[in-house]
């Protein structure tokens, strides 16, 4: 057949294949990323109230500013395992990508064979091969797209192993500050018991005292003694916690500060507050993009496919000459429609459909939770801010209390064991303040991630 004739016949056969998938394109898809932006701006309206702040969004680390602190969140970026673990699936999306960016493109393929025979006449054999898929539909295209929202998927979800690491690695800093001053208290409470224990004794040796005043000092000095031997056995643990988070077993000393550090983070402070911040809820959001793509891959791949290939060979008893010296060509153009595939196409079809649907229930699921976090986050952050009022009036009436009885004690007026509780009450308050204040500034590093609040990218 002449070559105007071929590509004639061609030409005619796609044209007729093109109309006829187009008779059949499915016109009425469900775009689940539409639903998930309304929702999303629904939620973004209940949870927050305008703000008129011109403040710039803070990172998570920015919400600390201590040096000590930023340097353990960065050898904890750099040497976490499960972070690393994460950063590979990353690397592996990225050459699925590839992959997919690939299958777009003209493949070509070189092959030299050589063969010998019992008279010694040697023969060359030489051939070039290139094939081309014809996208016309742009299912190609859209399984590109797709890999691109899950590689984008992927890369959201790093950034949220990121902040959850960065943030766990700032509470365990300051679960150590809360036990190193949790220690700092009970060993006041200790050299106190044990100055009350040594009058005491004395005053029982002169006959003043009773057995059971004795006993009830030696009771709680050894009960005081048993708490400080947990309390530094919780700051040890802490510690070793913190050094796995950081990936070193091995790590250099780690400074504990004296006090709490100041968290920047306030609520009014914050003017862009948007859920759609979060690294978590975009990853599966661009899920959903993705699957939608794939529900156009799976519904493409049911039309008809063009397939254009070309060749050169050439034989020769000489290797120079069968390196396409002379070679012949040859071109086809291959067209194939799907016919019976015992429903497996169509099947594959509404998987997709029903892939795209879960993932719009993921960011659902996902959706519900982060307003969840953010208003418990919230609603902690006041009730901690009038439980710590409440406490530190009550500390302040414990600590009047405490000096009226030493007064009263040195004039005779009440008994030691009414002293040592008024004492206790002092220390007790102490360690409830501060154990509000650890869980006060915990809970703003908790409302930074509920926020999206994340890590700088290089």
């Amino acid at each position: 057949m002449p070559r105007s004739r071929f590509f004639s016949v061609f030409i005619t056969a796609s044209a007729t294949a093109a109309l006829v998938g187009c008779s059949t394109t499915a016109t009425e898809q469900t775009h689940f990323y539409e639903e998930a932006d309304a929702l999303l701006n629904t939620e973004n309206q209940r949870v927050f109230s305008p703000s008129t702040s011109q403040a710039e969004n803070a990172s998570l680390t920015d919400l600390i500013p201590d040096s000590s602190l930023q340097g353990l969140v960065h050898t904890a970026l750099s040497g976490n395992p499960s972070l690393q673990k994460t950063a590979l699936s990353l690397a592996a999306s990225q050459l699925n990508l590839s992959n997919a960016r690939a299958a777009r493109l003209p493949q070509a393929n070189l092959g030299l064979s050589a063969s010998d025979s019992e008279t010694g006449d040697g023969q060359f054999s030489g051939n070039a091969n290139i094939s081309w898929e014809l996208d016309l539909w742009a299912r190609l295209a859209d399984a590109q797209n797709a890999a691109e929202k899950s590689v984008a998927s992927d890369y959201e979800l790093f950034r949220a192993s990121q902040a959850s690491l960065a943030g766990n690695v700032m509470k365990s800093w300051l679960q150590l500050i809360a036990h190193q001053r949790a220690i700092d208290i009970e060993q006041q409470r200790l050299a106190l018991l044990e100055t009350n224990e040594s009058l005491i004794i004395k005053r029982f040796r002169n006959g003043l005292g009773t057995l059971e005043s004795l006993d009830e000092a030696k009771t709680a000095t050894s009960q005081s003694r048993a708490d400080l031997a947990q309390y530094h056995e919780d700051l040890a643990s802490e510690l070793r916690a913190l050094r796995l988070l950081l990936g070193d077993n091995q790590a250099a000393p780690i400074a504990i500060p004296e006090g709490y550090p100041n968290v920047l983070l306030t609520l009014q402070r914050l003017p862009n507050q948007d859920l759609a911040l979060r690294p978590d809820l975009r990853a599966a959001y661009l899920s959903i993009e993705a699957a939608d793509y794939e529900v156009s891959v799976a519904y493409k791949d049911m039309l008809p496919s063009f397939d254009l290939s070309a060749s050169l060979s050439d034989a020769s008893s000489s290797l120079r000459d069968a390196l396409f010296v002379s070679p012949v060509w040859s071109l086809l153009g291959q067209l194939s429609t799907p016919v019976f595939q015992g429903g497996r196409l169509r099947a594959n079809h509404e998987i997709a459909k029903l892939n795209m649907a879960q993932a719009y229930q993921d960011y659902r699921e996902t959706l519900l939770n982060a307003v969840n976090e953010v208003e418990d986050a919230i609603g902690q952050e006041a009730v901690l801010n009038k439980r710590q009022q409440h406490i530190n009036s009550a500390l302040q009436s414990a600590e009047s209390n405490r000096q009226q009885y030493e007064r009263k004690y040195r004039s005779g007026l009440v008994e030691l064991s009414d002293l040592i509780s008024a004492q206790q009450a002092v220390f007790n308050l102490q360690s409830e303040l501060d154990t509000l204040q650890f869980q006060q500034l915990s809970n703003r590093i908790e409302l930074g991630l509920a926020l999206g609040l994340g890590i700088p990218q290089a």
